[in-house]
């Protein structure tokens, strides 16, 4: 009696409380293999297939350049990890940013490219990251793909951020969720990419615990994700107490003359 009204709440606290229509979310498709189809168009114009950029280990940024929100700081993010790293970006490793934004050119891929180049100290290879735009088509191969999803929301996208690393062979091997990466995860990524080696990152569990506020355009902690947890979890231990002590009580009564 106790357990069920427990349960019941948990997965209220743990379903959404409202349909929102598509859901936003990375889901990480380790293990799997970019489509050799994809073409992207570069600042230039020029379209490009996806897969023949994949000379070295790559990390894919999947943003779009309008964006009033989240993408601005997880650029400048990737700008601030890539003057921190001992990697050398160009030559260990190189970042694709590409828009999910079929509506932008390859003009404002331009812009952005010199504008978050110019957060990078020091002296680095500016083909070591490039930006791109692409049609709708080429677009949703490339988010299917990886597992990105996002939601329209007016003339903006509602959506979440990460890092995707990708093999020369085209497998994907690791995912950095969020906004913020040490030059140690970048370099432990980019040397298991170029090994073929994939696995989660711990990242994906902070991803869990927090959410993309849109309004505040921040994550936060998901209290109503991590009180479901919690209450689920203490729960299944009452429950757990009550199936294994009723047996011990039975024997007890047994053994009485």
């Amino acid at each position: 009696m106790v357990v069920m009204p427990l349960l019941l709440l948990a997965q209220d606290q743990l379903q959404p409380t409202m349909d929102p229509g598509p859901s936003i979310a990375i889901n990480e498709h380790l293990d799997e293999y970019i489509p050799e189809d994809i073409t992207i168009i570069d600042q230039y114009g020029n379209p490009v297939l996806f897969y023949d950029l994949l000379d070295k280990p790559t990390a894919l940024a999947l943003v779009y350049y309008r964006c009033p929100g989240i993408c601005s700081p997880f650029m400048t993010e990737i700008a601030e990890v890539i003057s921190r790293s001992d990697m050398v970006i160009g030559k260990d490793y190189q970042v694709l940013n590409v828009s999910f934004d079929y509506r932008e050119g390859p003009q404002l891929a331009a812009t952005n490219r010199n504008n978050y180049h110019n957060l990078i100290r020091g002296e680095f290879d500016p083909d070591g990251w490039r930006f791109f735009v692409a049609d709708s088509a080429n677009v949703a191969k490339l988010t299917e793909a990886v597992g990105f999803r996002y939601r329209r929301a007016g003339f903006d996208f509602l959506h979440t951020t990460a890092l995707i690393f990708i093999s020369e062979e085209g497998k994907i091997t690791r995912y950095l969720h969020g906004t913020y990466f040490l030059p140690i995860d970048l370099k432990l990524a980019v040397v298991e990419t170029a090994a073929g080696r994939s696995g989660p990152s711990f990242s994906r569990v902070l991803a869990f615990c927090y959410t993309y506020d849109p309004a505040g355009q921040r994550y936060v902690l998901d209290i109503t994700k991590i009180g479901g947890v919690l209450i689920l979890f203490v729960a299944l231990m009452i429950l757990g107490i009550l199936v294994l002590g009723r047996p011990k009580k039975r024997q007890k009564e047994i053994a009485q003359p």
